[in-house]
């Protein structure tokens, strides 16, 4: 069984003093402008759900055969994590040269995590279907923010 750790997914975010509305991207694929600006890598909505991901994968991973704890367990855990530290380390860049760097090898952790869930499922270690569709959803957010401009998903202007 999967937990997903989102504190009010289908309800009010509080971030600060501020208040504001959760939703979802609309048909067309962008976000609301009611977010503010991020402050800190913590505040992107794609590293949010990319620790979600990783929260996910650590669980799943506790419960693998003893026999995998320094093969698959491991090395699902270091690609999971590499998302969401890559996009935390992007952030803090200052040139967009190098953020999308960081944001390119999070993107290829994001495959490399794809990759061990299907081989997780397909050894019978696990069923994997949710952490896929919350990985599905790190990748759209992650992909959006080469084909819009300014990258909506980082809720930070400048980036």
């Amino acid at each position: 069984m999967l937990v997903v750790f989102e504190k009010g997914v289908h309800g009010q975010l509080q971030w600060g003093s501020d208040t504001l509305k959760h939703s979802a991207m609309n048909a067309s694929g962008v976000m609301p402008s009611t977010r503010p600006a991020a402050q800190t890598f913590r505040d992107l909505l794609v590293w949010q759900k990319a620790h979600q991901f990783v929260l996910g994968v650590y669980q799943l991973t506790a419960a693998l055969p003893r026999q995998e704890t320094f093969g698959l367990a491991l090395q699902m855990r270091r690609a999971a994590v590499s998302i969401a530290a890559n996009i935390a380390e992007g952030f803090a860049k200052r040139s967009k040269a190098e953020k999308a760097g960081f944001l390119n090898i999070a993107e290829g952790s994001l495959e490399e995590s794809r990759y061990y869930l299907i081989l997780s499922e397909d050894l019978g270690y696990s069923k994997t279907e949710e952490l896929l569709k919350l990985l599905e959803e790190v990748s759209r957010l992650l992909n959006l923010s080469t084909a819009t401009q300014p990258p909506f998903w980082l809720l930070a202007p400048e980036f």
